[in-house]
């Protein structure tokens, strides 16, 4: 059926409610991903050497705002071309940076459910449903993808 533009309209609607408040929506999608999954902490850099989720780090925040921009922008390509198209370079990198952080196929579920989690909370229960759910559920999914098709390609070269 493909994604349609009700879908990637949910996507960009509530993406304009997150955007009012990036600080406090990273750290509440940064402290779901530990809720879910403790261990990941040492996935990221950011974490390691912290004992709490640091209120005021801007690496966490960006990496959060890279997480929420890019499945915005998935979503917005899915409704215009079909399909996830990231540049290749940012593809490259992710790769390598993912495959470097020791990201495996099952991260990806936890980072989509608190980033599902974080989106429900920010727009309220009232506006949050099935739809707005599949709608970025689908953008996170096919972005994933991407990811892992490269983060493949980078096992393949150092294989």
């Amino acid at each position: 059926m493909g994604f349609t533009e009700k879908q990637e309209g949910l996507v960009k609607e509530s993406w304009e409610v997150l955007k009012q408040d990036i600080p406090h929506f990273s750290l509440r999608f940064f402290s779901l991903i530990l809720e879910i999954a403790p261990g990941a902490k040492n996935m990221f850099s950011f974490l390691r050497e912290s004992e709490e989720i640091p209120q005021n780090n801007p690496k966490l925040k960006a990496h959060a705002v890279k997480v929420f921009k890019m499945t915005c922008e998935s979503a917005i390509q899915l409704g215009e071309k079909g399909e996830v198209v990231v540049a290749d370079t940012t593809s490259k990198y992710l790769g390598t940076v993912h495959v470097k952080s020791g990201v495996k196929d099952p991260h990806f579920e936890v980072v989509k459910e608190a980033l599902l989690r974080t989106i429900e909370e920010a727009i309220g229960e009232e506006k949050w449903n099935e739809e707005m759910k599949n709608a970025w559920g689908e953008a996170y999914d096919q972005l994933a993808e991407a990811i892992k098709a490269e983060m493949k390609n980078h096992h393949d070269e150092t294989a």
